[in-house]
């Protein structure tokens, strides 16, 4: 029999949100001329014009073609990935703080946000490209085979200001973009079996995208128009999936269950009319009861055949198996599109982080710089008051077998060995491999755990439909992921960090050995006689080199 489709292919579109306009240009000049130059302003003119421009554009309603709009959405995506990393946006006194970003919502135009935070822009730039996309492709002639092929790919993403937003919208848009696909089947004269599957599940994406309607914060946010619309849509294609589905059963005389399947979708028709609201387009209205026609006119011809030839005893429709479905459209990757790593728009500037780090660099030099020469010119003081009070320099000292280190080396030497030494240093680092391992035990049995929790969360919403309305695992469990993938992070790092400790262990092995001395000082190398080739009493030279020395520490102070 003829297909309901052709006539309920009414589907939705996304409109753009609405903003005010806003001068970008003065502001990012002002802070180009404060923090660089008049100069660099002038240089960078063509770049803020573009800005400016985008902007307009931005503000005005579309007059261009769908093309051209998405281009220039594009662009200006861009555009303020390259603003955002070199002009800090935000009330902060010394940042550029007299910018507002203003808009509205979509869906209830008297509710808006106001920020001066440029991600707020970003992502309206975003959900108004999703928006142009959705309208490209029901702009397309879905009469024609490329045409509904081109409608499938044009609605196939969408970006929301919330995450739950974002969701319904990309489910109401998997969908249409399914159910473009569907109408391609049916007009290639596909089995019954390949066209259950994929109108299945284009029910299935409807449902999904109904219950983030029927949940906080969607819950009274959209046109009673719009519920009624993908409530009576996922019924229609459940059915829709229930008639094929029914077909193919009748070829293969497995009449019991093709009467339990039809059943099921005149009653989900029926149960969509009675509690959907009002503001259904007349065509889907239409397009559902030729469709309840059709599956009672099959299920009288079933009935008949059933009680006169076959015999068999109807199962309950919950007894039956899901219906199968199958994917046909994915959401379409931006991040090449938008991609704004190649921008040269103000690539003379620095990017305010970069310059951030910059300055932190130079301020930990110069806090360096002047700790070590503070720490150099009270050595300098130090040693100046031990050698004036000093008989001896510790080099003629040496001589007569009163080696000692200096105090700060002797403290060191000391509390190194109070800690074990070398041994105890081989102690510490072997705990630090125990605790990498630990990590790295921990850090997979994180990664299990969330697969897991993945994974029944699909087995639920599969086994429940529709009454499992919680969000996706993926949703939920992303910032779980985040964090994650940042411990792996600092985890490879911190091993890597270990390792190059712990060659400069071995490599010093020989040296740090003197540490198990005790004391310290039976180690070290000794000054004796002769340490020059004397030609002359040992004894004279010793004594004029100690008056050297003193009549030179004199001098120093």
């Amino acid at each position: 029999m003829a297909s309901p489709s052709s006539s309920a292919n009414v589907m939705l579109a996304i409109f753009e949100k609405k903003t005010v306009s806003l001068d970008l240009y003065r502001p990012l000049r002002n802070y180009i001329v404060f923090n660089y130059s008049e100069r660099e302003a002038q240089n960078l003119e063509d770049d803020l014009q573009t800005i400016k421009q985008y902007r307009s554009e931005i503000e005005r309603v579309p007059a261009d073609s769908l093309p051209a709009r998405r281009d220039m959405l594009q662009n200006y995506y861009k555009a303020l990935c390259a603003v955002e990393s070199r002009f800090p946006i935000s009330p902060d006194k010394d940042h550029i703080n007299s910018v507002y970003f203003t808009w509205y919502d979509t869906f209830k135009i008297k509710q808006k946000a106001v920020q001066q935070n440029i991600h707020l822009e970003k992502a309206a730039v975003l959900f108004n490209l999703g928006a142009v996309h959705s309208q490209m492709g029901l702009s397309l002639d879905r009469s024609a085979v490329e045409g509904r092929r081109q409608a499938s790919m044009g609605t196939s993403t969408t970006v929301d200001m919330s995450v739950e937003c974002a969701g319904m919208l990309e489910r109401l848009m998997l969908a249409q973009a399914q159910e473009c696909v569907f109408e391609n089947t049916i007009a290639k004269g596909s089995t019954p079996g390949v066209c259950a599957k994929i109108s299945r599940q284009v029910g299935i994406y409807y449902e999904e995208a109904l219950a983030a309607l029927n949940v906080a914060p969607l819950t009274y946010h959209f046109d009673k128009g719009w519920l009624a619309h993908v409530q009576l849509k996922a019924a229609l294609f459940y059915a829709e999936a229930c008639y094929r589905y029914g077909m193919e059963l009748h070829e293969k005389e497995e009449i019991a269950e093709e009467i339990a399947r039809l059943k099921s979708g005149i009653s989900a028709l029926s149960e969509a009319k009675k509690t959907s609201s009002k503001g259904a387009a007349q065509q889907l209205l239409d397009a559902i009861n030729k469709l309840d026609a059709n599956l009672n006119q099959n299920l009288a011809r079933a009935v008949k055949e059933n009680d006169r030839v076959y015999l068999m005893r109807v199962p309950q429709a919950s007894s039956l198996p899901p219906l199968p479905a199958f994917a046909m459209v994915k959401p379409m990757p931006m991040n090449d599109v938008l991609d704004a790593s190649k921008e040269k728009m103000f690539a003379s500037l620095v990017p305010d982080n970069s310059a951030k780090a910059l300055s932190r660099y130079t301020e930990m030099v110069d806090d360096v710089i002047r700790a070590q020469a503070e720490r150099l010119q009270q050595g300098s003081e130090l040693a100046r008051v031990k050698l004036k009070e000093m008989d001896l320099p510790d080099s003629i000292l040496a001589l007569e077998g009163n080696l000692t280190l200096p105090m700060a080396l002797k403290e060191d030497v000391d509390a190194v060995q109070i800690c074990g030494g070398p041994a105890g240093l081989e102690a510490e680092l072997q705990q630090l491999n125990d605790l990498k391992r630990v990590n790295q035990e921990l850090l997979i049995q994180t990664e299990e755990l969330l697969q897991k929790e993945a994974t029944e969360d699909a087995q639920f919403r599969s086994q429940f439909g529709t009454r499992w309305t919680r969000p996706q695992s993926s949703t939920l469990t992303k910032n779980l992921q985040d964090r994650l993938n940042r411990f792996a992070g600092n985890l490879k790092q911190a091993a890597e960090s270990d390792t190059r400790i712990e060659r400069s262990v071995r490599d010093h092995a020989a040296l740090m050995s003197i540490l198990d001395r005790r004391p310290i000082e039976s180690a070290l190398p000794t000054l004796a006689r002769p340490i020059m080739s004397l030609d002359a009493n040992e004894d004279a030279i010793a004594g004029a080199l100690k008056q050297s020395l003193v009549r030179r520490v004199n001098e120093a102070t």
